[in-house]
C-alpha cells in the first residue's frame, strides 16, 4: 500500500501503526525478490539496452526470469566455494548481468561492487580489503578496458580464485554482433585464478536455490565510499537495511505500475537501494540505458525519447545529470512522467525551477549515505517540496543535530534552526560496525546508537532537514570557518556557470583561503575577473569571497556526478606550493599529491636542483598546514 506522506505528522502516524519489525516478513533480499515474483511474476522487472537509441535493441526480464537467474547465480557462487561470509566482487558496467550478480552475490554470501572507473591499483586494494574469492567482470569488449583492469587487479590480489566474465555480445544486433568477435581485444592474464563465462556457467545451475539462506540478518554487501583517493573505505550492509530501503519506497513512493528510468551505476548505493530495492519491492519496472548510464554515448540526447519509449513515470538523477538534461530540448512525449528523484549532492534552486518549468514535473530531493545503507530523508511527494532541503526524515529514521566536541562527546543538542552535525539511526545503520575496518568506526557513534554523518545541517520548525555543508569541507580562514556552499551557490547564480566547487587552498598566514573552480555552461564565455567581481557582489560573507578562481573545461566528478573535491585540493596544493618554492628560489617542485591514511593529502616533491636541502624546503613549506615529503 501507499501511505500518505505529506508532513511529519504522516511519518509519526506510520510509526505508531506498528513497530518496524512487523513491517515485512522477508528475512533476506532473495526472499523479498521471491515474494515479488509470486505477486507479479509476469510483469517486467528490468530492461537494458546496450545502445541509447529509442529504437535500439533491448532485452526485458520479467520477475519470473529474474528470480530464476538470480538463483542460478547464487548456486554458481556457492559451487565456487562462496559461503555466507565469503565475498563476490564485481567490476562491471551496467547490464542485466550486473544486477543478477549483485543479487546472487547477496544471496550466496557478501557482494562487493567496485567502481570500474578506478585505477588498477585501487581496484586491487579493494579486492584485498574485502578478501574477494570471486571476481565478476567483463569479457574483453571494444572501447572499454574494464576486462584489462580486472585481470591486472586480480594478478595483485591472490585472494581471487575465480574470475567470471560477462559477455555483452548478446545485447548487440547485427552487423555489430558479427563484427565484435573479430575485433575483440586481447587480454594478458598474469594471475592463476580460474576464468569462466558467466551465462554459460549459469545455464548449468538449478533455477531454485540449492541451499538454505541464513535468517539471522547477516552482512550481505560491502560498498566502498569515496572513489579515487586510493585508500579503501568499505561500508557493510545487512539484509534488513536493504529491505528497509525497499519497504520505504514501495510504501511511500511507487507501485507495480511504475516505470523508472535509471541511468545510474550499480556499484553505487543510489542505484542499488533507493532505485532497485524500491522497484523490486514494489514490483515496478527499471530501465537501464547503456552500460555507462548517463555517461553512455547519446544518452542525454536520447533521454526524453527513452522516457517516451518506456512510458517512464519516474527518473533517477543527480544534479550534474539534471543540469545536462536542461541543455537539451524535451523532444518527446513525456506526459507519463510523475517526478524525478535526485540525490548525491545539493540541488541548486535555479536548477530545480528550470527542471520543473521545462518538464512539468518537480524533482524530489532526498538524502542518503552509503554508511546508512542509503535512505535517510526525502521531500514528501504529497506535501511541500522545500527547495534546497533534503526533506523529512523517513519513517523509522531518527535524525539528531548535535554539537560534538573533539573527544566525540555531545556538548549540545541543537535547537530548531541551529546548525550542527547530522547524526542518524535507522535499520540501515550497522551500529558499531559501519566500516569493515574497526579503526574507522572509532568515534563514529553518539550514545552507542546514532551514526555521525560528518554533514552539517539543521532541522526547521516543520521537521525538514537542511544540509549546510560537510564538516570536513569547512574552509578554515584563520579563526573564521567558511561553508563552501555559500561560495558555490553564489557562483552557480551566474548564467555562464554550470558547476562550481569551492575549497580552502593552503595559505601561510591564514591557514586556508577560499578558492573556487568553475565549469561553464556549454557555449558560454566569461572571464575570471568577471566571475570574481560577481562573487564579491553575491557571496554573503565577505571573508568567503574566493581569493583565487579558475575556469576548467570540466570539473572532476565522481561516477555519480558529485564534484570531486580531493582533486581540486590536489590542484590547489600543487599550485600554491610550487609558487612558494619558485618565489623563494628553492630547487624543488610538487610532482603529485598523495592520500595518507593518517596525514590526509601529502605533497610529494622532486628536486629540480640536486643541492637543495630538507631545511630549505622546510623553511618554505613548513609555513603551510598541509604536510610534504620527498617523492619515492
Amino acid at each position: 500500500m501507499n501511505y500518505p506522506f505529506a508532513n511529519a505528522g504522516d511519518v509519526k502516524a506510520i510509526e505508531r501503526e506498528m513497530p518496524l519489525s512487523e513491517r515485512w516478513t522477508a528475512k533476506t533480499v532473495f526472499q523479498q525478490l521471491s515474494q515479488t515474483r509470486d505477486a507479479h511474476g509476469d510483469r517486467p522487472a528490468v530492461s537494458f539496452q546496450l545502445k541509447s537509441g529509442p529504437k535500439d535493441k533491448n532485452i526485458t526480464l520479467n520477475y519470473n526470469d529474474l528470480t530464476a537467474r538470480v538463483a542460478q547465480a547464487a548456486n554458481l557462487f556457492r559451487s565456487l566455494g562462496v559461503g555466507p561470509d565469503d565475498v563476490v566482487a564485481y567490476l562491471l558496467p551496467t547490464s542485466h548481468e550486473t544486477l543478477i550478480t549483485m543479487l546472487g552475490g547477496m544471496t550466496a554470501g557478501i557482494v562487493a561492487p567496485i567502481n570500474p572507473t578506478l585505477s588498477q591499483e585501487h581496484i586491487s586494494a579493494l579486492l584485498k580489503e574485502v578478501n574477494a574469492k570471486v571476481l565478476v567482470t567483463m569479457r574483453p569488449f571494444p572501447k572499454t578496458d574494464v576486462a584489462q583492469l580486472a585481470h591486472a587487479a586480480a594478478a595483485e590480489a591472490d585472494c581471487v580464485k575465480t574470475v567470471i566474465e560477462v559477455d555483452l555480445l548478446p545485447h548487440l544486433s547485427p552487423p555489430l554482433a558479427w563484427i565484435v568477435p573479430l575485433i575483440r581485444p586481447k587480454v594478458e592474464i598474469r594471475h592463476s585464478a580460474n576464468v569462466i563465462e558467466f551465462n554459460a556457467a549459469l545455464d548449468g545451475q538449478n533455477t531454485s536455490l540449492d541451499f538454505a539462506e541464513r535468517d539471522d540478518d547477516p552482512i550481505c554487501a560491502y560498498f566502498h565510499t569515496g572513489g579515487t583517493t586510493g585508500m579503501p573505505k568499505v561500508s557493510q550492509h545487512r539484509h534488513s537495511g536493504a529491505i528497509y530501503n525497499g519497504w520505504l519506497g514501495a510504501n511511500l513512493l511507487m507501485d507495480e505500475n511504475d516505470v523508472v528510468i535509471c541511468p545510474m551505476p550499480l556499484f553505487h548505493v543510489f542505484a542499488a537501494y533507493p532505485a532497485w530495492l524500491v522497484i523490486m519491492t514494489a514490483g515496478a519496472h527499471m530501465v537501464m540505458p547503456t552500460p555507462a548510464g548517463y555517461r553512455g554515448d547519446g544518452v542525454f540526447d536520447n533521454f526524453w525519447k527513452l522516457v517516451e519509449r518506456y512510458k517512464g513515470t519516474f527518473i533517477i538523477t543527480v544534479p550534474t545529470a539534471a543540469a545536462a538534461l536542461m541543455q537539451r530540448k524535451v523532444n518527446a512525449d513525456i506526459s507519463t512522467l510523475k517526478s524525478a528523484f535526485c540525490g548525491s549532492a545539493p540541488l541548486p534552486v535555479e536548477l530545480f525551477n528550470k527542471f520543473q518549468e521545462t518538464t512539468g514535473v518537480s524533482i524530489v530531493e532526498g538524502y542518503g549515505m552509503t554508511e546508512a545503507t542509503c535512505l535517510i530523508s526525502c521531500n514528501p511527494p504529497d506535501g511541500e517540496h522545500k527547495i534546497g532541503s533534503v526533506g523529512l526524515p523517513l519513517p523509522y529514521t531518527e535524525v539528531r543535530i548535535l554539537h560534538i566536541d573533539a573527544k566525540g562527546q555531545v556538548s549540545k543538542e541543537c535547537d530548531v534552526g541551529q546548525t550542527g552535525e547530522v547524526c542518524v539511526y535507522n535499520a540501515g545503520v550497522v551500529v558499531g560496525a559501519t566500516y569493515t575496518d574497526p579503526a574507522k568506526n572509532k568515534m563514529l557513534y553518539v550514545d552507542d546508537k546514532y551514526m555521525r554523518t560528518g554533514d552539517l545541517g539543521y532541522l526547521d520548525a516543520e521537521g525538514y532537514l537542511w544540509l549546510t555543508g560537510r564538516s570536513k569541507d569547512v574552509i578554515m580562514r584563520g579563526g573564521h570557518n567558511i561553508d563552501p556552499a555559500i561560495i558555490e551557490e553564489a557562483l552557480a547564480g551566474h548564467p555562464a556557470v554550470g558547476f562550481a566547487g569551492a575549497i580552502g587552498q593552503p595559505d601561510s598566514y591564514s591557514g586556508e583561503l577560499p578558492c573556487a573552480y568553475v565549469e561553464l555552461v556549454e557555449g558560454a564565455e566569461v572571464t575570471v575577473e568577471e566571475l570574481i567581481e560577481f562573487a564579491r557582489e553575491h557571496v554573503s560573507d565577505p571573508a568567503a569571497c574566493p581569493k583565487y578562481l579558475e575556469i576548467l573545461p570540466e570539473l572532476p566528478k565522481t561516477a555519480v556526478g558529485k564534484v570531486f573535491k580531493p582533486d581540486l585540493r590536489r590542484s590547489a596544493i600543487t599550485r600554491v606550493y610550487n609558487a612558494a618554492l619558485k618565489d623563494a628560489g628553492v630547487g624543488a617542485e610538487v610532482t603529485r599529491v598523495d592520500e595518507d591514511k593518517k596525514l590526509g593529502l601529502v605533497a610529494k616533491l622532486s628536486k629540480t636542483n640536486t643541492d637543495v636541502s630538507d631545511d630549505a624546503v622546510r623553511g618554505i613549506l613548513g609555513k603551510f598546514i598541509r604536510p610534504w615529503a620527498w617523492a619515492d
